[in-house]
């Protein structure tokens, strides 16, 4: 198991032999075969997460793996099942970097048919969050121009496959290294920054109608700006490392943040995503992106993947921990 004792960088990280505790009421042990990589797992192994971690504090909110055996009042799944963990509780509570793991029955999905582990620890937390913000916290109809910001990122990339799906307009920021990749993925145009001319002529004049921002920080002002009038800014992220203020001005528009949580806390909400995810991985329309895997069993790797996690050098899509491949 990694683990760490003290807030820090990748450095802190430490490789750790602890029995695993038998799964309770709610509860499912699998055997994990890839974990999924976020900046959350550095904000949060840094101390900076808006959950403190408890020291000595474990890692990871999802990955993919196989049931080895379930608490006594788990009737869905069992022994042998190829299974999904959804980020749907702390670290505190169910870390995930490790060889075995106990995770909530509630935040276990089954593997899509065909899928090998290492897509699958890649595929839901992205599509979930999408689905989220332009499923459920407003609707996206064809048509709608959308600016994506640091779009290269897992969610960002997900972002516009399912906004090409919808039929919106996007206009995507990223470094200009990732431009080819974010308009092979359906970008109208693609801007290393959010300029605000220049995501209008990208919108052919127009204001956003939706702006999904991974960074945060004093940005907001100005991509408040860029939108309608009654246009709506969601902060999902917070690439910036700094404080996100309520943008000024008297333009009247919605701004909220949002997390994965709001997907997968809900059941209902949970149902309605996971139909559209196996919908659009089934149709060819949704396709999860690795960018590069690491060795879970190589500490060198896994702080490197934390050090990777923060570059400016990051290819298009997830980062995966790799465990076992059986």
């Amino acid at each position: 198991m990694i683990r760490f004792h003290e807030t820090g960088g990748p450095e802190v990280l430490r490789r750790e032999d602890l029995p695993v505790r038998p799964p309770g009421p709610g509860e499912v042990q699998i055997r994990v075969q890839a974990i999924g990589l976020n900046r959350a797992d550095v904000t949060f192994r840094r101390g900076t997460y808006p959950i403190a971690p408890v020291l000595p504090a474990g890692l990871g909110v999802e990955a993919s793996g196989v049931v080895l055996s379930t608490g006594p009042d788990v009737t869905r799944w069992v022994a042998g099942d190829a299974v999904c963990v959804l980020p749907a509780s702390s670290p505190n509570e169910h870390p995930l970097y490790a060889e075995e793991a106990v995770v909530p029955a509630s935040a276990l999905v089954a593997r899509p048919e065909g899928q090998d582990a290492v897509t699958a620890a890649a595929t839901w937390m992205p599509y979930l969050t999408v689905f989220g913000m332009v499923g459920e916290a407003v609707r996206v109809r064809p048509g709608d121009r959308v600016l994506v910001t640091a779009a290269a990122n897992s969610i960002g990339m997900a972002a516009l496959q399912v906004l090409r799906h919808l039929g919106a307009v996007v206009v995507a920021t990223g470094a200009a290294a990732q431009h080819a990749a974010l308009r092979d993925l359906g970008a109208a145009a693609v801007l290393e920054r959010p300029d605000p001319d220049a995501v209008r002529a990208g919108f052919g004049g127009h204001d956003a109608d939706l702006v999904l921002d991974a960074v945060g920080g004093p940005g907001v002002h100005e991509l408040a700006g860029i939108c309608r009038p009654g246009g709506t800014l969601i902060v999902h992220g917070g690439l910036s490392g700094e404080p996100t203020p309520l943008p000024g001005g008297v333009r009247p528009v919605w701004v909220r943040r949002y997390h994965v949580y709001e997907v997968t806390r809900s059941p209902e909400v949970l149902r309605r995503a996971e139909h559209f995810v196996r919908a659009g991985l089934a149709a060819g329309t949704l396709v999860p992106l690795v960018d590069r895997t690491f060795d879970f069993h190589d500490l060198d790797q896994v702080r490197a993947a934390h050090d990777y996690l923060e570059s400016a050098d990051r290819g298009p899509g997830k980062p995966v921990l790799v465990v076992s491949s059986t």
